[in-house]
């Protein structure tokens, strides 16, 4: 175990953001924690609220965004920073590492330029030192020195991805968002970009902030699992507890639609119905209306995150979790 886990460099509490034109807001409530040298895996289906919910540590928000709560980062507030403090908390204590690694260069300019620019514009480093890092950090994600002559256009989407994930780095962040950052990817090169950021973890003692839709690729690198659906957080808890026994409907219906090479034969289980539209208002579970256990106490009344018996990490807002209670994945 990294010695330096145990310290929050990522707390969010009671995160609220609307949005101009909606009935409701985007991000209900929303708890989460990332200690250093943690990996936390954000899961959910496209518009849970995971992208937004990652980008609040960097206070990257939509325009017209009202925000309620608090997003701690390194033990201070983003959401009431000013623009100096802001800038250097983006420059140095928190990095994200986009889905798209050729969205996030200017195909214009060479790769060193690229990794070395965002610490010599702050003056954190000069450019001697600069270049000195983004080689040694090349070289931690498995690429040369030579890499930094080249255009992104001359190499590869892995290698790319590798460079974005270097240069995240270069300001020596003690927290790492990292969104999707294996879509855009070939199974080979996800899988080396998942070994590269676990070993870096380990290495410099990051704090690992994973948002994905693939359940299995949570299950392989996380410490810890956050389940989001409709801009609330469903359920969480241990990785591989909560992949094993789901506390809530949702959680295992994900599962039960997931392919498995050695699962049973047949049509996979599908998840009827569709999430809530951000245009109406919602009352009660916000998966009330997709949830094969639902009551009418469901419709009426949102659940609160309550805990497993006797496993206090391991918490779950549905009204009826107690009978999933030991079922296989595929309830």
């Amino acid at each position: 175990m990294n010695p330096t886990k145990g310290t929050s460099t990522l707390e969010i509490q009671g995160l609220r953001i609307t949005l101009p034109g909606t009935a409701r807001p985007v991000l209900d409530g929303v708890d989460l924690t990332v200690d250093r040298g943690e990996t936390v895996a954000l899961v959910g289906e496209s518009g849970s609220g995971k992208s937004i919910t990652s980008r609040s540590a960097l206070r990257l928000l939509p325009p017209g965004a009202v925000v309620e709560g608090s997003v701690l980062v390194g033990g201070e507030d983003v959401l009431a920073m000013d623009a100096g403090r802001l800038r250097a908390v983006r420059a140095g204590t928190a990095a994200m590492v986009f889905q798209d690694p050729r969205a996030a260069v200017n195909p214009l300019r060479r790769i060193g330029d690229f990794l070395t620019e965002s610490v010599t514009l702050t003056g954190a480093m000069g450019k001697a030192e600069a270049t000195a890092r983004a080689t040694a950090l090349l070289a931690a994600v498995g690429l040369d020195a030579g890499v930094l002559r080249r255009y992104p256009g001359q190499v590869s989407g892995g290698m790319l991805q590798r460079v974005v994930i270097a240069a995240a780095l270069m300001g020596d962040p003690a927290l790492l968002l990292a969104d999707e950052p294996t879509t855009a990817l070939d199974v080979t090169s996800q899988a080396e970009v998942i070994a590269l950021l676990a070993g870096l973890r380990e290495r410099f003692g990051t704090g690992l902030l994973f948002v994905t839709h693939d359940l299995d690729l949570a299950a392989a690198i996380s410490d810890r699992v956050y389940v989001m659906y409709a801009g609330r957080i469903a359920e969480t808890g241990p990785a591989a507890e909560l992949f094993a026994r789901p506390r809530h409907p949702y959680t295992a219906a994900l599962l039960a639609s997931t392919p498995r090479m050695d699962g049973p034969r047949g049509r996979l289980a599908a998840i009827e119905g569709q999430p809530p539209d951000l245009r109406e208002p919602l009352t009660g579970c916000a998966f009330a209306a997709r949830c094969r256990l639902a009551t009418e106490l469901c419709t009426r009344q949102a659940p609160e995150p309550a805990a497993a018996p006797g496993r206090p990490d391991h918490r779950a807002a549905c009204h009826h979790s107690d009978l999933l209670e030991g079922s296989p994945v595929d309830a």
